[in-house]
């Protein structure tokens, strides 16, 4: 057990989970961050969409932020899974301490930050999981300018893989594979037709060589990259040990927030890819940014009741 009582600990140290310490670090706060090293884009070579780190190796954009981060001496860091989190009181004040779990090890602090992330859940097709961030991918933005206008295939998981199709051809001649997934009715039938997306009903078997797809009926497809939508699930099961109310989204579930990132349980707050749908580094730079801030505000002058 270690001794030390923090003012807030960040679980996750990936991007959302640095910004937060960097703000708390820079009001002076005992931070901890406890981090497993599983950011969810570290199967990219490379990071597009992020001002001044666009084409940037994800992998050293949060090597470098880490490196900032800890050169402010009031933040500590921790290697490992964060297993465990709960909500005590202090039995002389009865003020608010939260305890987390590394192993056999556990961290006290006044504030909690989840910058869990999430974990992907992928298609069961022979050689996507190999090909995922390298030539198979879930975000136009981040990935599709540079495919050059090649040829595009997006594998359906559902009827919501219409969004992609219907996006795609503004970065190249789109093909939706339907993959038993679901049978466009008339209106959704126009709609790809209108933006001149070919339609592919044979059943994906494998994904060989760089993005060639090969189909139940023999032919194989080559396209300049894939696209395929990925349900998502919360990497650790701590926000249902501390009861947070979570968010159901046509992908997955996320934390529920207030304004300023605190979720249903005073003290706790959420940021990044675990608490919005719609994820970017971009994004969960900003929202940690808040959530470090808003922990601050909550030490200074209390936290909110949520009724």
């Amino acid at each position: 057990m270690s001794d030390t009582i923090y003012d807030v600990i960040i679980i996750g140290g990936s991007y959302a989970g640095l910004s937060a310490a960097l703000q708390l670090g820079r009001a002076r706060r005992k931070v901890l961050v406890i981090d497993e090293g599983l950011r969810r884009n570290r199967f990219a070579s490379h990071s597009h969409g992020f001002l001044t780190q666009d084409g940037v190796d994800p992998a050293v954009i949060a090597a470098e932020a880490r490196a900032q981060v800890m050169k402010y001496s009031t933040v500590d860091w921790v290697s490992g899974r964060a297993d465990s989190a709960q909500r005590n009181e202090e039995a002389t004040s009865g003020a608010t301490i939260f305890d987390v779990m590394v192993g056999t090890v556990r961290y006290r602090s006044r504030r909690l930050i989840l910058a869990l992330g999430v974990r992907d859940v992928l298609p069961e097709i022979k050689g996507l999981k190999e090909r995922w961030g390298r030539s198979v991918f879930h975000c136009p933005y981040c990935h599709g300018y540079e495919l050059n206008q090649g040829r595009i295939g997006v594998i359906a998981g559902s009827e919501l893989s219409m969004h992609q199709a219907l996006m795609l051809p503004d970065w190249g001649p789109t093909t939706l594979l339907l993959n038993r997934a679901f049978e466009p009715d008339a209106d959704q039938l126009a709609a790809l037709e209108a933006r001149c997306v070919v339609i592919d009903r044979s059943p994906v078997e494998a994904i060989r060589g760089h993005a060639d797809v090969q189909l139940a009926d023999g032919r194989s497809l080559s396209f300049s990259g894939l696209f395929a939508l990925a349900p998502f699930e919360v990497s650790t099961s701590i926000p249902e040990q501390l009861g947070l109310d979570m968010e159901q989204g046509p992908l997955g579930s996320t934390i529920k927030t207030d304004a300023v990132k605190e979720t249903s349980m005073p003290g706790v707050f959420v940021c990044g890819d675990a608490a919005r749908p719609m994820a970017s580094v971009a994004l969960a730079v900003g929202d940690g940014n808040l959530a470090g801030v808003s922990a601050h505000r909550s030490l200074m002058f209390g936290t909110i009741q949520h009724g």
